[in-house]
């Protein structure tokens, strides 16, 4: 997903967003972000799927002894 940076409003960024505009809180953006950057959001499957593997174990641990 793309979001388009519109403007900063205080503590927000107005961004776009499917055709939309939301406020995001500016902290969620990667640093250098400014009126007008195209930000990439995407899904890391690799991470995700070592994450749920560790919580898997943890979980494992927990209830399996």
């Amino acid at each position: 997903m793309k979001i388009i940076i519109d403007r900063f409003e205080g503590d927000y960024a107005v961004v776009e967003a499917d055709g939309k505009m939301i406020n995001m809180p500016i902290g969620l953006l990667p640093g250098g972000a400014k009126e007008g950057s195209v930000v990439t959001i995407e899904i890391n499957e690799s991470e995700t799927k070592d994450r749920e593997a560790k919580i898997r174990g943890m979980m494992n641990e927990l209830f399996n002894k």
